[in-house]
């Protein structure tokens, strides 16, 4: 089974999360950030990762160090849960739409951190939730899972649903690029022999 629980314990936050990436996406969140609860439930249900995040941070000075902070131990778990990658497929993009927005979202479980994220967002707040702690958060998550990971708002006025069909879309690419591929069981998906 492809699972992994991690801790993560700093002066401004402590972190446990636990995967399955062959779940059916079932997730219980407490992060304490509530709308990032509600991003973190796309991965899950699109990405059909079982995931289960508590994380207790200094929100009383604002969300930042919990975002990136759980986008940091998320990006571990993964990394730890996927192990040395053989037989998965490695590539995975997908497109979401949510009424006037269109997002893209492109992975590769390359080893190496790489982020693209051109999101030009609407407005700065959705709620209480400061929109530039969304890169914050994949920007961990891709320095701590070694992966490669292009995000594209193409199109959309509402900052709500710029946000949600990236995360959408981000779930929707996990599943493919960590879909085991039958033939090529045991396989590392590289020339070089590793990833």
């Amino acid at each position: 089974m492809r699972q992994a629980d991690v801790t993560r314990n700093t002066s401004e936050t402590k972190i446990q999360i636990a995967i399955n990436l062959d779940g059916t996406g079932k997730a219980e969140l407490a992060s304490g950030v509530p709308f990032l609860d509600h991003m973190l439930d796309q991965i899950a249900r699109h990405g059909m990762i079982d995931l289960k995040v508590v994380a207790k941070g200094d929100t009383h000075i604002d969300d930042h160090h919990t975002v990136e902070d759980v986008g940091i131990t998320l990006g571990q778990a993964f990394a730890k849960a996927v192990g040395d990658k053989a037989g998965i497929t490695r590539y995975g993009h997908s497109y979401v739409p949510l009424d006037e927005t269109l997002s893209r979202v492109v992975i590769d479980f390359s080893g190496r951190p790489g982020l693209e994220f051109n999101v030009p967002f609407t407005r700065a707040r959705v709620g209480d939730f400061d929109v530039d702690l969304s890169i914050e958060f994949f920007r961990g998550f891709v320095n701590h899972a070694g992966v490669t990971l292009h995000i594209d708002n193409l199109r959309g006025i509402n900052a709500h649903h710029q946000i949600e069909t990236v995360f959408k879309a981000f779930g929707c690419a996990l599943r493919m690029a960590l879909e085991l591929d039958p033939r090529a069981s045991g396989v590392v998906p590289s020339t070089k022999g590793s990833l």
